[in-house]
């Protein structure tokens, strides 16, 4: 049987929740913003923010992405620090994970 996965289904339902979790511990960690705050400023809820942070949500699957570890964290810091200073819209976050996950694609290439 033929599994047909896209490479952006992986990455939305595996990396993101990776890429969730980082940026959430860095809002709270590095720019003091509370729970509340930073589950406004990702747009889910004050509990998925807690799960997060005790890396119960997110965090799990990152075995599986060791290799791009590195990269999901300096985007997801990058990330963090707009969303912080404000000069970051949902727009632009968006657009930086596609980046990520183009440049995810192309490595893939490069190795098959």
């Amino acid at each position: 049987m033929t599994k047909l996965y896209p490479p952006c289904e992986i990455v939305g339902r595996r990396v993101l929740p990776i890429f969730r979790s980082l940026i959430a511990k860095e809002l709270i960690e590095k720019y003091n913003l509370t729970q509340v705050e930073a589950a406004e400023k990702l747009g889910t809820t004050q509990a998925a923010i807690s799960q997060y942070i005790h890396s119960k949500r997110g965090y799990k699957a990152v075995s599986h992405f060791e290799e791009l570890l590195s990269q999901i964290q300096a985007a997801s810091s990058d990330i963090a620090e707009g969303i912080a200073t404000g000069r970051m819209d949902s727009d632009e976050i968006v657009l930086r994970l596609c980046k990520l996950c183009a440049s995810f694609q192309e490595e893939e290439k490069s190795r098959s």
